[in-house]
């Protein structure tokens, strides 16, 4: 049970300072004790959300931390030093990341500039993070149903950064064998069998996600080493239909020059079935994550203007698709397999 927050106002405890970071209900300021003059992340979520009172899921983010961080703290997970309350908002005490999210990360590479042979190896140095604290989450009963390179924060601007998972507004604790029956998350991240799938698999899926082909929000394997979103549509409707049909491929023009390990590490992550996908130990266990063989030559960056023609393309076989599927333009995605719509 995490300790009742402090409802002395912060500024008694901490200076505030310039903004940093900001989501639909929430602010993030960086901020110093003044007792020590160390430097943190105050985050100011809101408790009323469209007129309701939603202080209970914004106190739930605080007791995952604590139960998920307690009695060590592991360290790829965001580390919540205090929390204090007032009339209006919850406001949790983090520790500070210099180097921005994952996202921003990934979009600072995203130029026309030939790739270093280091590009495939800073991927899997990544990777190997997110999924050691994705263990830590499954071990302890947890999943987080949000894993995505916005929820990814760096704690440097220096290449092969140590991660920090952060955003655990939509995490869940399990039973053993226990399924989630929710649709949740960001579209390009939706899960292809969300409504069957194991809960833990979950996590897999958009670990890979994030990390080899997952869509629109930056992600560093897809980004990063090819350019391009394989399930990104002009809307989200149809990004979730094409999440729905598991339409993944590896086009020869951006995967040439990625190895064979990369590519099979990603589609052994992004199965539609819950059951052809490999537990989190297995992931850690896969080649690609374990050898030295990373590569005689990294991939050429796509700029974004050049991967704007691939879309299209693929847009335009996605149309067709539906057509032979009996989806009309104009006409509502149809849910299947538990996707479909938005998804939050």
């Amino acid at each position: 049970m995490a300790k009742a927050p402090c409802t002395e106002p912060i500024e008694n405890f901490f200076d505030i300072y310039d903004e940093i970071g900001r989501g639909q209900y929430a602010v993030v300021k960086r901020c110093k004790e003044k007792a020590t003059g160390k430097e943190f992340a105050a985050k100011f979520v809101r408790k009323r959300r469209k007129g309701k009172d939603c202080r209970a899921e914004v106190w739930h983010e605080v007791e995952v931390l604590h139960a998920t961080n307690s009695p060590h703290q592991h360290p790829q997970i965001i580390t919540l030093y205090d929390v204090f309350e007032t009339r209006s908002e919850i406001i949790l005490i983090l520790e500070l990341a210099l180097g921005g999210d994952l996202h921003r990360h990934c979009v600072a590479y995203d130029t026309d500039e030939p790739a270093s042979s280091r590009s495939e190896r800073e991927v899997v140095f990544l990777l190997r993070q997110i999924l050691e604290g994705v263990k830590h989450l499954h071990e302890r009963d947890f999943v987080h149903l949000d894993i995505k390179p916005n929820n990814i924060l760096l704690m440097t601007e220096h290449s092969y950064p140590e991660i920090k998972i952060i955003d655990f507004g939509l995490a869940r604790q399990i039973k053993d064998g226990e399924q989630i029956c929710l649709i949740v998350g960001t579209p390009e991240y939706v899960v292809g069998k969300g409504k069957t799938t194991d809960s833990q698999s979950l996590d897999v899926w958009r670990s890979g996600n994030s990390q080899g082909g997952g869509g629109g929000e930056g992600d560093v394997g897809g980004w990063r080493l090819t350019g391009l979103s394989p399930f990104a549509g002009e809307d989200k409707q149809e990004t979730c239909y094409n999440v729905s049909l598991g339409a993944l491929d590896f086009p020869e023009d951006y995967f040439k020059n990625i190895s064979h390990t990369a590519q099979d590490f990603i589609k052994r992550i992004l199965q539609r079935d819950a059951d052809d996908r490999p537990s989190v130990q297995e992931c850690l266990n896969h080649p690609w994550l374990n050898t030295e063989e990373l590569f005689q030559r990294s991939p050429i960056r796509k700029s974004r203007r050049s991967c704007g023609s691939e879309q299209k393309q693929r847009r335009k076989k996605l149309k067709k698709m539906q057509k032979q599927n009996g989806v009309a333009d104009g006409s509502p995605i149809p849910i299947v397999n538990g996707v479909g719509g938005d998804s939050r």
